[in-house]
């Protein structure tokens, strides 16, 4: 099987986990495991907890991290429920934990799995292929108002409703079964000038059906703050993302976290109990530098966010 990843920010990462040689660390979407051979690399009595719902990245896992098989423990799961998997393992807390979202390389670059716009194959998307819900059910099966606010809201694409609506036409002939069929009619729907501009004119029409396939967003928002009681106090949480939406989601979570009292201003004692959670380690995201971005293109939108656990 060709599994070709390149791990992003990954000196950043390293640092921003603060690695201790005995620590047990969580790489919640394993795929490639190129975090994760760095991370295992400086463990010495430590252990690597490596989760993800694709099997094929849990295949390649454990032929890249082959030689570190006494220090790790791969899970078939979803990221979100990381306190079952720790549980399981009788883990109480951890010590760090790696989130890099979004389309792994190796995903996009798999035909069949139909999330590449560039190439041809059945509209499928599925993170976890053992999931029956799939881009052909979102396409074929919803309104087209629930088309429109998934474009909208996911993909923050203007012609989102134009989309929808040539989507619905479309498919009252025939279905529409494949990414280059889905890429001819997200076309149609946009005007040729726009079209002419900027990035590929499905881009966002992809990424919104991709985001509502795998529900990305609300499991993202739901396991930030399950991920902060995981971890021990002094322990890190980094997350990688890769668009706006799910930048923000950190943003906030990361906010809501460190806030001491969220009583109104006009209290005049705190009656809510609320402490403070995280110290926020990154005040602004990381970024890659010019020479990432030359060697690895796919980088440019990744943004790295860090807080630590009091």
């Amino acid at each position: 099987m060709e599994f070709h990843h390149v791990s992003v920010l990954l000196q950043e990462v390293l640092k921003g986990l603060s690695i201790k040689e005995d620590g047990i660390y969580v790489d919640g979407t394993l795929g490639g495991a190129g975090h994760s051979l760095k991370i295992v690399e400086q463990l010495t009595t430590g252990r690597l907890i490596g989760i993800d719902q694709d099997m094929d990245a849990l295949e390649k896992s454990r032929e890249v991290l082959k030689d570190h098989i006494n220090k790790i423990h791969l899970v078939h799961s979803n990221y979100v429920n990381i306190k079952a998997v720790l549980r399981e393992l009788e883990i109480e807390k951890v010590d760090g934990i790696l989130l890099d979202l979004g389309v792994s390389s190796h995903q996009l670059d798999t035909e069949e799995r139909g999330f590449s716009y560039n190439k041809d194959a059945p509209l499928d998307m599925r993170m976890d292929t053992s999931s029956e819900f799939s881009a052909w059910d979102v396409v074929n099966t919803y309104s087209s108002e629930e088309l429109t606010r998934i474009f909208l809201q996911y993909g923050e694409e203007k012609w989102g409703k134009r989309i929808a609506e040539f989507i619905v036409n479309e498919r009252a002939e025939k279905p529409i079964d494949t990414t280059m069929e889905l890429v001819t009619v997200i076309k149609k729907a946009i005007p040729k000038k726009v079209r002419m501009e900027g990035h590929h004119p499905a881009k966002k029409t992809f990424q919104a059906i991709r985001i509502e396939v795998n529900g990305e967003l609300d499991v993202l928002k739901k396991a930030i703050k399950e991920m902060v009681e995981s971890l021990k106090p002094g322990g890190r949480l980094a997350i990688i993302t890769f668009h706006s939406l799910e930048d923000r989601i950190v943003k906030e979570q990361f906010k809501e976290l460190y806030k001491d009292c969220i009583c109104p201003p006009e209290f005049p004692t705190c009656i809510c109990d609320k402490k403070r959670e995280i110290e926020i380690i990154t005040r602004k995201p990381i970024v890659p530098g010019k020479e990432e971005l030359d060697n690895n293109p796919r980088s440019r939108s990744a943004k790295l966010r860090v807080a630590e656990r009091i």
